[in-house]
């Protein structure tokens, strides 16, 4: 089960990727930082954008570890020091890239440009030669919608999901000992 199926994370950059619902992010811009708040699982990515180096390789992480600086109006975000665990793409909306897994090869960087008042395009470029034989770069434009709301995520509320899958595993556990 993907880490969002265990409402762990969505994942960096499968966060930024549309799902079915819940699709909206809050970016905000702080001294020294840029934080990207998703509705989805309300997750929210600090980034440092004061030049401070990636930590040390050791150090891994779910979403990776990101660092991020400006050229020109344009937010490039570096991340690296990925645990391994998680997806590159864990909803439906993602079709036929759901589930595939990411290593702790995983090398991201994406690039926040402001096209008007109201569009962010967002593009990245995923390299992990231990998944895929060349990088690749998807773009979206990320528009403002004036008067959504940012609602509630209830990950696991009257979700059996879980339940389910690993009940049944464990069923299927015990048949095979018999």
């Amino acid at each position: 089960m993907s880490g969002w199926d265990r409402c762990i994370t969505r994942g960096v950059p499968a966060g930024m990727f549309p799902a079915g619902y819940n699709n909206s992010y809050q970016i905000l811009q702080t001294p020294g930082y840029v934080v990207i708040f998703y509705e989805m699982i309300h997750e929210t990515r600090i980034i440092p954008v004061d030049g401070r180096p990636h930590l040390p390789p050791a150090v891994r992480q779910w979403n990776g570890d990101s660092r991020g600086h400006w050229e020109g109006n344009t937010l490039v975000v570096d991340t690296t020091n990925y645990n391994g665990k998680g997806w590159i793409a864990t909803s439906a909306a993602t079709g036929r890239i759901k589930g595939i897994p990411q290593s702790e090869a995983l090398h991201v960087v994406e690039r926040f440009t402001r096209t008007d008042r109201n569009t962010i395009l967002y593009k990245v470029t995923v390299d992990d030669p231990n998944v895929y034989t060349q990088p690749w770069t998807l773009a979206i434009p990320l528009s403002r919608e004036q008067n959504y709301k940012i609602y509630e995520y209830a990950c696991h509320e009257g979700n059996h999901a879980i339940e389910n899958v690993l009940g049944a595993g464990r069923a299927a556990e015990a048949a095979a000992k018999k």
